[in-house]
């Protein structure tokens, strides 16, 4: 059961479209420029697909050295914007924390007020954030929800898709960072306690739980719900509540992730429990 990295993908805006790599940096936050952007509305608060799932339809790109970054839409003429590192800080709201992000004018704001129709602005990360998170092994990350890389494995996904009545469910409605192939097993990234994956350390953090997003048909933007939630309901009930599917990964040692690169658990650890 050789194990591999099948595939890479960074979110440089949150909740917004991911961006398939096939070889790319691993910082100590995460993949890079994952979720180095995020759309706010007028009182900082961070815009999700919970509830505007037409972020789902914004396609972002992002320049090696972060400087540029384009947005696309259906309907909508693409926007290039030259990243602004130096103008003052504003407060933003993140699950109720307070943070600071970047304002990047007036131009990207009234671009994604008309996408989602609703008044939005875009933030960044500010090169002085710091901020950790939680789990069994603490990390770093910048405007992700809980952790700096999301890992799930195909086997993993061909275990609900096997459970679902309906369609099978593509991997894009659970936007990982990481995906792992080569295993038979499902579930197995719950109990990986240390990885040596390219050049890179990875340490177990935490079971990622499960919200309305994975409802969110990302090409269309629009809710298609109620799957995967109410099976997963069936068989991944958390401990600690909600439903559980895939894990949070903190960062050891950055390095550089190429497509194909094997993925070794050098420990494994006590599955968490689950009701």
């Amino acid at each position: 059961m050789t194990a591999m990295i099948s595939g890479l993908v960074s979110y440089p805006v949150k909740g917004c479209a991911g961006v398939p790599l096939g070889e790319t940096v691993l910082t100590d936050g995460g993949l890079a420029h994952d979720r180095t952007f995020m759309v706010i509305d007028g009182d900082g608060t961070f815009r999700s697909q919970r509830r505007d799932p037409r972020l789902a339809v914004i396609r972002p790109g992002i320049a090696d050295d972060g400087e540029r970054l384009t947005l696309s839409a259906p309907g909508f003429p693409r926007l290039d914007v030259a990243v602004d590192l130096n103008s003052s800080r504003r407060e933003v709201r993140l699950f109720g924390e307070g943070y600071r992000g970047i304002d990047q004018g007036e131009t990207a704001a009234e671009w994604l007020s008309s996408v989602l129709g609703r008044a939005s602005r875009l933030v960044r990360v500010p090169p002085e954030h710091r901020r950790v998170t939680g789990g069994r092994t603490p990390g770093t990350s910048g405007y992700a929800d809980s952790g700096p890389l999301h890992a799930i494995s195909r086997a993993t996904l061909n275990e609900l898709n096997r459970r679902l009545t309906g369609p099978a469910l593509p991997m894009s409605r659970f936007r990982p960072n990481l995906v792992i192939g080569g295993w038979d097993e499902p579930h197995l990234e719950d109990r990986a306690g240390h990885v040596v994956v390219g050049n890179a350390e990875l340490a177990y953090a935490k079971l990622t739980i499960r919200c309305a997003v994975t409802l969110v048909d990302q090409d269309r933007g629009e809710r298609a719900g109620p799957e995967p939630l109410r099976t997963l309901a069936a068989y991944r009930r958390a401990a600690a509540g909600g439903v559980a599917f895939g894990v949070m990964f903190s960062v050891l040692r950055p390095g550089r992730l190429t497509v194909g690169d094997e993925l070794t658990v050098t420990s494994w650890i006590d599955s968490e429990p689950r009701g």
